[in-house]
């Protein structure tokens, strides 16, 4: 049975449910995973930050302690993120995204930038308010475009510096202020490889918390031009032939659902469906 994660503004008040537990070095987890009994955790030996009630799991409450720095406990050990998400289970993947974000948000966020006095957390709603400047901030979400180029058999795909060694994946970047999303694929494209495409389709979307993206995945077709790496942004960029794929993103990564799709269309093979 497939387990039900939904978002919610809970109550910390209130005693009982999961807890999950962040600190810089990652979430804490044991041999059962990284959701926790959370009366159980906050009796431990934690620099709790703040706590965050995040949503339901299978019906059941899930909190967030967000510490201010990580600490030993017995037969537990502290994971980051990206390795979880190659691994774990996709829907504690999720909880442990989206607790990363708030998290993220809320840190970032314990001080006004406007005036610069100490914040308070709303209850029932997601946002912490400066009483002095009577402003609210609500979590940030960065929309940023990610688009697989093809021509024919062949896929266009490129590799940063700060990719995994061999790996290559499609192009993407984030929105500036004012820009669509096609814009911005046109601009992000023009600025990587110096190149032009056409035929922009929209394929799907996915929360990316490093720490607070909106992927919108799109296809686009090549219309011209030659490959030019953006210097210091891309070590390399290539056409490949769909029959001699590199090294490819991740599976759950909308990054390799675009590439799969494509593939799977000009192969005549059943689509993949990207993770929720």
């Amino acid at each position: 049975m497939t387990s039900r994660w939904t978002t919610a503004v809970l109550d910390t008040d209130i005693t009982g449910g999961w807890a999950v537990a962040r600190s810089r070095d990652g979430f804490l987890f044991d041999d059962n995973g990284a959701l926790f009994p959370r009366e159980w955790l906050k009796r431990q030996e934690l620099s709790i930050l703040a706590e965050h009630g995040i949503g339901h799991l299978d019906g059941e409450p899930v909190y967030l302690l967000e510490l201010n720095s990580s600490a030993e406990i017995p037969g537990c050990r502290w994971q980051g993120l990206r390795a979880f998400m190659l691994e774990g289970d996709h829907t504690v993947y999720k909880v442990l995204g989206y607790a990363a974000q708030i998290g993220t948000w809320a840190r970032e966020h314990r001080f006004c930038g406007n005036c610069g006095q100490a914040m308070q957390q709303i209850s029932r709603e997601r946002a912490m308010y400066c009483e002095a400047c009577d402003l609210r901030h609500y979590p940030r979400i960065s929309p940023s475009m990610i688009v697989l180029i093809t021509r024919g058999d062949e896929v266009l795909l490129a590799r940063s510096p700060r990719f995994v060694p061999g790996v290559y994946s499609t192009l993407a970047g984030f929105a500036e202020p004012g820009e669509s999303a096609e814009d911005c694929l046109i601009r992000e494209v023009r600025e990587e490889v110096r190149i032009e495409v056409r035929n922009i389709q929209y394929m799907g979307s996915q929360c990316w918390p490093f720490p607070h993206s909106m992927m919108l995945g799109f296809h686009a077709e090549y219309a011209g031009g030659e490959i030019v790496p953006q210097e210091d942004e891309i070590e390399d960029a290539q056409w490949f032939n769909i029959h001699a794929l590199p090294p490819l993103p991740a599976s759950r990564s909308i990054a390799r659902y675009l590439i799969d799709v494509y593939v799977a269309r000009r192969l005549g093979h059943t689509e993949p469906v990207l993770p929720g």
